[in-house]
């Protein structure tokens, strides 16, 4: 029986490995972004600390110089989640690269595959009339051989 060869199935496999490094790629970008929003989170621990010991402060004996550390330390911590937003939303935003990248590398894939299970089935098309033919030509041969004795 014939082979099937799908003859751009190299590029078939080209396919299948830009889509495992677009995965890796999208699975790094969401590490990196959880790694800052964890960050974030910290700092804004951090900053509720500093608002606590703030608080303290200017309820009990009024001690100036740490209403004022504590006031300093909280703009800081301000100033700093800021930034770290704006960390964030990069992050963000080169994780949706990444997945609108690794969209594209899927349907590119799967068009890929979509051919060769066309060019499969025209395969097998091909496959079943050449048998059909063979047969049909072994009929006739026997029929003509019978008429012929007979």
């Amino acid at each position: 029986m014939a082979k099937f060869l799908y003859r751009m199935q190299n590029i078939l496999d080209i396919k299948y490995k830009l889509e495992e490094a677009a995965k890796q790629e999208y699975a790094e970008a969401v590490r990196l972004l959880a790694i800052e929003e964890e960050k974030l989170e910290l700092l804004e621990h951090r900053r509720y600390g500093y608002y606590l010991d703030y608080n303290d402060s200017i309820k009990g004996r009024l001690d100036f110089v740490k209403i004022d550390e504590c006031g300093n330390a909280m703009d800081i911590m301000d100033e700093m989640i800021v930034a770290q937003n704006e960390v964030i939303r990069e992050k963000s935003k080169e994780v949706e690269k990444a997945r609108n990248k690794l969209n594209t590398v899927m349907q590119e894939r799967k068009m890929h595959e979509k051919l060769k299970e066309n060019k499969f089935e025209e395969f097998k098309q091909e496959i079943n009339e050449a048998e059909a033919k063979e047969t049909d030509q072994v009929v006739s041969y026997q029929f003509n051989n019978k008429n012929a004795e007979g």
